[in-house]
């Protein structure tokens, strides 16, 4: 056996194996955009205005006897947008303010009371004369 040729053959597999952890990386980094995008895509964006009505997520209610309870409490208004999707909100009953994450509401859009229905109920139909 010559060492050279088996210097070169090691480099070549060393090479191979390269290219391939290469195309590995490339591939998850491929998979990564992909998945991200994916998610981005069903991400609903939410923005709120001053004056909006909005419900604040409760998250430590599940501690709480009564596991058919809203965790969603409310109504509040929103008293100012900042920066990094923090939303100042205040309480309509007490007038205390606080911020919060904005993931953490949701707009509020009231409770609609049902349209009135009208019943209509048939007479019966009038009897023909019988010959």
């Amino acid at each position: 056996m010559d060492i050279t040729k088996v210097g070169v053959a090691q480099k070549l597999k060393l090479e191979e194996l390269e290219c391939l952890r290469m195309e590995a990386y490339e591939n998850a980094r491929i998979y990564k955009e992909k998945t991200k995008a994916f998610h981005n895509h069903h991400i609903r964006k939410k923005d709120f205005q001053e004056g909006d009505e909005v419900l604040l997520y409760n998250p430590r209610l599940r501690f709480v006897p009564g596991k058919l309870r809203s965790r969603w409490e409310g109504p509040f208004k929103v008293k100012k947008v900042k920066s990094y999707v923090v939303v100042e909100l205040i309480d309509p009953q007490s007038e205390a303010t606080f911020k919060v994450n904005g993931h953490r509401v949701k707009k509020y859009h009231g409770y609609k009371l049902p349209k009135k229905v009208e019943v209509l109920l048939l007479e019966d139909a009038p009897k023909g004369e019988e010959a």
